[in-house]
């Protein structure tokens, strides 16, 4: 696919397990895409942080890639992400995601020993190599161990035939200003730092990559939709209405936040894997609050 008519809210859904066995409950998975397509999302992205990808072994991360493409039957395109210490693991679960027919890679490079820039562009260009799907950069340093400046990630876009967007997550708006000016707006980007979203729309993100309509279902579109559109105070005051409500559930932990938040709308779809754990007392009432009031 073009990757630059990928545009919107790119959402994340989380993986849902059975309480009794711990398996993969892809009844539930099935109802929280419907309702994420519902919102009118502009792509599905599984395997991400919310999704507990780390937290899957190698059957359930392809049963749940698999599933999510087989079940969105392109009625919005699918991202798979993938983020593995070995560039030998990244390729297999590359191929694996181009043959079910995943539409786009999203890779963020891992570290356990500090990569070079030397070591991360090979990473990427092997992985590119090995596939013929666009590849998306996902810089998240708070969970990677690996930071890439803008001037890099483009240096990769630039070389490497299939790496075509930016995910930006550090939460610092002038990394975004960098990428757009750098490449004269023609790179897109996507915002992957909640509490930043309106600055980032604002800095010309092409999209927003985001957990949160699972909870708060179509505000995340409408505050994209008012940016577009030029409503500036329209735009404000749907994002300072989902503001905390957004830092919150990145505070506390996406997947626990929005399982209990689900268990709060009728959807079980079981706790975090531990080591994880489900939001404490004073946490869970809080999001409730913060959900109802998002939602007023």
């Amino acid at each position: 696919m073009n990757i630059k008519t990928l545009n919107g809210i790119i959402a994340y859904p989380i993986t849902p397990f059975l309480a009794e066995s711990d398996q993969i409950d892809l009844t539930t998975l099935n109802l929280i895409i419907d309702n994420l397509i519902d919102t009118g999302i502009g792509a599905i992205a599984a395997l991400g942080s919310a999704g507990e990808g780390a937290y899957l072994d190698e059957k359930e991360w392809q049963q749940v890639a698999e599933h999510t493409v087989t079940y969105v039957a392109d009625r919005v395109p699918v991202i798979i992400g993938i983020s593995e210490l070995t560039t030998g693991k990244v390729v297999q679960r590359a191929q694996f995601a181009q043959t079910i027919g995943a539409d786009v890679l999203m890779i963020s490079p891992l570290s356990y020993y500090p990569l070079t820039e030397r070591e991360i562009y090979q990473h990427y260009e092997t992985v590119s190599n090995a596939v013929d799907l666009p590849i998306m950069l996902y810089n998240n340093p708070a969970t990677s161990g690996i930071d890439m400046s803008p001037e890099f990630m483009l240096s990769m876009i630039s070389g490497i035939k299939n790496v075509q967007s930016i995910k930006e997550s550090t939460g610092d708006i002038q990394r975004m200003h960098q990428i757009y000016t750098l490449s004269g707006g023609e790179v897109p980007f996507y915002n992957g730092c909640n509490y930043i979203a309106l600055e980032a729309l604002n800095a010309g993100a092409t999209g927003w990559c985001t957990v949160a309509p699972c909870l708060i279902g179509k505000q995340p579109k409408q505050l994209f939709d008012a940016v577009q559109q030029g409503e500036a105070l329209k735009a404000r005051d749907i994002f300072y209405r989902q503001r905390e409500f957004l830092k919150f559930i990145v505070d506390k932990g996406l997947a626990a936040s929005v399982k209990s938040g689900l268990a709060m709308q009728g959807v079980n779809a079981g706790s975090a894997r531990k080591p994880l754990l489900e939001l404490d007392e004073a946490s869970h009432q809080k999001l409730s609050e913060l959900i109802q009031k998002t939602l007023a």
